[in-house]
């Protein structure tokens, strides 16, 4: 999370009957040819679907009752956006030659907002008090001028890597730290930046920098110094950055790694909206996004590895492809057809009616999804007339940032996967909205409203998107990318392949016979098709000079289902915790109407129209239920808080402490603790410890306890431990590691941990021993032995 970014505004409101009626209205305002009802088009130009007119001197989109247009002026454009601004865009470096004019103008805008991206020096608050840093790097957007690891690493994937090598690879540079702390792991780490809990392990996205490095190292013939040098330093932070991550972050019982997902970050948009205060759930859930961004980077690191003839090679290969198959058992709901965004925690790994675009086209691209299955969940994740929402369904009372809203550079990812599937209607939808963002707010925007796509929705303490940029870095490379390869189908390879939707070939083309697309070193010029077919491909191609011709030819069909329409539709609120009572060797649970019981990370007791009351037999091994409410539409709630029921023992006093085993079996260990350190929504002080295990007659286990920012007591995620019947055992804490260690931070002025040195310390208080039912996954992390 971003030191800048806040908390949800205002109060809890119910949702004001405008937005009803807007979605009522959505779809018939923006129908094909309904634009046209909105203000006046050239006489000699008809409306094509989608609100776009094409005259013989420029192009304008209508949309919901607003106006973008563009025209030539010389070698260079005029466009004029929304809100009636008007910029003029000299001749960019790399250029279109369509028969639109609006599509060419806004390809010019994206180069020129590239350039000012390009930065000597950045800055943050919460960094050397807000002075400038010496980098010349890109900087995130308008109001954001830092790096920040993931949103430089989504673009450099998208298109920077491509356009910009030296700049791209600085910044990448940037996000590289040594470690400062003298008794730590040394090491070459990337910085996973500021965030919640206190950043790592809360957050573990940071690999996707690798998907970076590996974008600019596929991009580089290594013949340079420059170029050898960037990969072994490559080669270093993937090796210590997998190494860490395998240590605190994977889970073995689950095969899978902890943490938030990537990009979505502001918990109670897209988790259920209890974790604003507990966001150890979070850390210790499982997403799939940062599962598929880990499995990339065990990629790269075998082909690192086997480039060098590194035994580690076998190794990343073993751990990726188990990985690959725990991503799909894992996250696949087969009811929906969907992968879902995240599932509970290793103690209650419950599934979750939440879904995202970003996690869904990674997961896509990366080619770990059977066919099927991704054709299935790429036309079911729900697509608005104005385009995509970035998590599914949409949460109530929560205002619009993440929630409600569509993010162009996830559009990008959205395109990639819809280009690799060929999935021709998610192309064209992509295009279409990645477009016509760009054009009615003149700029590539941080984010947009789902319904209108507009920069800014009044919906009273809802209102939003709550924090949006202009020229935002991620926003400006998917345009880029789209552009580039999702219409002239110019690889990151350099192979030309293109797949365009025939319901753009109007747009683009108009009555002409040809498109081109005038990169620095060389041109691609598209041929008109003849009519037929959803989907163009290549068919023959041939060389003129620097300039590749493809003609366009019908691709064979691929089946793929039209799209689901119904990305507005609103989950129901999450509910309490299950309510407990005792009654003799029974615990007796209330389950309300319209609600499920999940136990132990299954579906225990289905809804009910009657409130119902379940029984549960008492025992000494933990148990673990939530609840769900189950809406009008179908939709699921997110799971209400966990409540965890079993005999558990405290231990307090000195470390290390010492317990006897009263019976052989597997024993879940956490620890009470306080984290006052830092905010619950940023810092870089999440408390990392390991427990350490040693019994007599077995080796020692040990495990890594997280202990997040948060407000007042905690509990720990939990190790679990095999123990012998009677066994008598100590228990010790070692250092851990987390962010405040990297040099990077030095720089941090924003909280504890940063100018000041590194703090890696919460106040611990009992230790809790409760058994695990050998039959259940319950305990979350288990021991590793053979611990030093």
């Amino acid at each position: 999370m971003r030191t800048k970014r806040t908390d949800s505004t205002g109060k809890p409101a119910a949702r004001p009957r405008r937005w009803a009626a807007l979605l009522l209205a959505a779809a018939a305002v923006a129908a094909p040819g309904a634009a046209c009802a909105h203000g006046a088009a050239p006489a000699d130009a008809p409306r094509l679907p989608g609100g776009f007119a094409l005259d013989a001197r420029g192009a304008d989109l209508l949309w919901q009752g607003r106006r973008a247009r563009a025209s030539r002026e010389g070698d260079g454009y005029r466009l004029q956006d929304a809100t009636g601004a008007v910029r003029e865009l000299p001749r960019p470096p790399m250029r279109t030659r369509t028969a639109n004019a609006l599509f060419d103008a806004l390809f010019a805008l994206a180069q020129e907002e590239l350039a000012q991206a390009q930065v000597e020096s950045i800055r943050d608050a919460a960094f050397d008090r807000g002075r400038p840093i010496a980098c010349p790097c890109f900087e995130t957007g308008e109001k954001w001028p830092y790096v920040w690891t993931r949103d430089v690493s989504y673009a450099a994937d998208l298109a920077l890597a491509r356009f910009a090598p030296e700049r791209t690879r600085a910044s990448l540079r940037f996000k590289l730290s040594g470690v400062r702390a003298p008794g730590a792991p040394q090491g070459r780490y990337v910085a996973q930046d500021t965030g919640s809990g206190g950043s790592w392990p809360i957050s573990t996205d940071r690999v996707v920098w690798f998907l970076a490095a590996q974008r600019l190292l596929e991009g580089e013939d290594g013949a340079d110094d420059e170029a050898r040098r960037f990969a072994e330093e490559v080669w270093a932070a993937l090796a210590d950055t997998l190494a860490q991550d395998r240590q605190y972050a994977f889970d073995p019982r689950m095969g899978l790694y902890r943490g938030e997902t990537s990009f979505l970050d502001w918990r109670e948009q897209s988790y259920p909206r209890w974790t604003a205060n507990d966001v150890g759930f979070i850390g210790q859930s499982f997403a799939l996004s940062t599962n598929v961004l880990h499995y990339r980077a065990l990629r790269l690191g075998e082909r690192l590895a086997r480039e060098r003839g590194d035994p580690r090679a076998e190794r990343y290969a073993a751990q990726a492809a188990a990985l690959a198959q725990a991503i799909e058992r894992a996250f696949w709901r087969e009811d929906r057809g969907l992968y879902m965004s995240y599932v509970g925690t290793a103690a209650h790994p419950v599934p979750f009616e939440a879904y995202d675009l970003l996690g869904l086209a990674l997961l896509i691209d990366s080619g770990l999804a059977p066919p099927q299955r991704a054709r299935r969940a790429l036309s079911r994740y729900p697509a608005g007339e104005a385009g995509s929402p970035v998590i599914w369904p949409q949460q109530p009372d929560v205002a619009i940032y993440h929630n409600r809203a569509i993010w162009p550079f996830v559009s990008a990812y959205a395109l990639r996967a819809a280009r690799r599937l060929e999935h021709a209607e998610r192309i064209e939808h992509e295009i279409r909205s990645l477009v016509r963002g760009a054009a009615l707010a003149g700029s590539n925007m941080e984010n947009f409203e789902l319904t209108t796509q507009d920069v800014r929705f009044e919906d009273g303490a809802l209102s939003g998107p709550v924090v949006n940029s202009r020229r935002q870095l991620w926003s400006v490379a998917g345009y880029l990318q789209m552009v580039v390869e999702g219409v002239f189908g110019v690889e990151a390879d350099g192979t030309v392949a293109p797949k365009l939707p025939s319901g753009l070939v109007p747009l683009l083309f108009g009555e002409d016979e040809t498109i081109a697309l005038d990169l620095r070193e060389r041109g691609v010029v598209l041929h008109r098709p003849e009519a037929g077919g959803r989907l163009y491909v290549a068919g023959t191609t041939w060389r003129d000079g620097a300039a590749l011709h493809v003609r366009l030819v019908p691709a064979r069909a691929t089946g793929a289902a039209p799209l689901a329409r119904d990305a507005a539709a609103f989950a129901p609120p999450s509910p309490q915790a299950p309510p407990l009572r005792e009654e003799g060797e029974e615990w007796r649970i209330a389950v309300p109407a319209r609600h499920r019981l999940y136990l132990d990370g299954a579906l225990h007791r289905e809804a009910a129209a009657q409130p119902v009351e379940v029984a549960l037999p008492k025992g000494a091994a933990q148990r673990c239920l939530s609840l769900t409410r189950v809406g009008g539409n179908g939709l699921e709630s997110l799971h209400g808080p966990t409540r965890c029921v079993g005999e558990d023992v405290a231990l307090d006093g000195a470390w290390p402490r010492r317990w006897r085993a009263p019976a052989a079996g597997r024993y879940a260990l956490s620890v009470d603790f306080a984290n006052a350190n830092g905010p619950i929504n940023t810092g870089i002080t999440a408390a990392v410890k390991r427990l350490v295990v040693e019994c007599a007659g077995r080796p020692p286990q040990d495990g890594p306890l997280v202990m997040p920012h948060g407000e007042g007591a905690q509990r720990s995620n939990a190790v679990v431990v095999e123990l012998d019947a009677g066994a008598e055992c100590r228990f010790e804490l070692r250092d851990g590691f987390n962010m405040s260690y990297l040099r990077h931070f030095a720089r941090y002025t924003g909280g504890r941990g940063g100018a000041e040195g590194p703090l890696n310390e919460a106040r611990i208080g009992a230790l809790r021993i409760v058994p695990v039912a050998a039959a259940t996954s319950s305990g979350a992390v288990p021991a590793k032995a053979g611990a030093p």
